[in-house]
């Protein structure tokens, strides 16, 4: 089997390229932890616990597989400091895929991505309660079928910045200064493919306030998640 070209660069320092490109937002990218092209199906390190995936057309493949009666998930075990994480989207038939991070125990964050609405937010860590989670943004969107988009997350501190394309919103919350772990995809329904992953270490763009006074506060931006379709009528 084909190693993964998934790579741990231990010295490499940043360069202006591909998606590092990006105007600065809230996080400055530094050394590169991990970058892959993400062009074989997920092998070490990756774990994936659900669904299927597998290398299609040179980038990676992921499916929800019924009898999981789960989303597909794989992730990563790192343990992320402040961060930039990097990544292209095509969704073909999947109903959602998002960019999930975890906390040591339980959920974090997660930027949500449907054909219909852009999602960031801080998730619900236990579902039992007294936690919840806090939506920062919802953005009604039409993301057509076979077109790569841009998903980038950046998180230093206790703020959490998501963009999707051109989408970008932001928030904070005290959950986010607890260690970030197991960085990583899912999808639900079939399917979404992936390329050009990448992990960056970061530091506090100085000029965050000012970029921040340009984008949506949080909590502002709340288009209305679309209806569920609704079943034909038995005939």
């Amino acid at each position: 089997m084909k190693k993964s070209s998934l790579i741990p660069l231990l010295t490499l320092a940043f360069t202006a390229s591909g998606h590092s490109a990006d105007k600065a937002l809230l996080a400055i990218p530094g050394k590169v932890i991990i970058e892959s092209k993400l062009d074989t199906a997920p092998a070490e390190p990756w774990k994936t616990a659900k669904g299927k995936w597998e290398a299609v057309d040179g980038v990676m493949r992921g499916a929800e597989k019924p009898e999981d009666k789960h989303g597909a998930v794989s992730r990563l075990p790192n343990k992320l400091a402040d961060f930039v994480l990097e990544y292209e989207i095509k969704l073909e038939g999947a109903k959602a895929s998002s960019l999930s991070i975890n906390a040591p125990k339980g959920h974090l964050a997660r930027i949500n991505i449907t054909q219909k609405t852009i999602t960031i937010q801080k998730d619900d860590s236990d579902h039992e309660g007294p936690d919840k989670a806090v939506i920062f943004a919802r953005f009604a969107t039409e993301l057509q079928p076979g077109t790569w988009h841009k998903v980038r997350m950046e998180m230093v501190g206790d703020t959490l910045l998501g963009k999707v394309d051109d989408l970008v919103a932001w928030g904070s919350h005290e959950a986010f200064k607890q260690e970030r772990v197991a960085p990583g995809f899912t999808v639900g329904g079939e399917f979404a493919f992936f390329r050009n992953f990448k992990i960056s270490e970061a530091t506090l763009n100085p000029e965050w306030e000012s970029v921040k006074a340009t984008l949506p506060k949080p909590g502002e931006k709340m288009d209305p998640a679309p209806a569920p379709a609704k079943k034909a009528e038995a005939k």
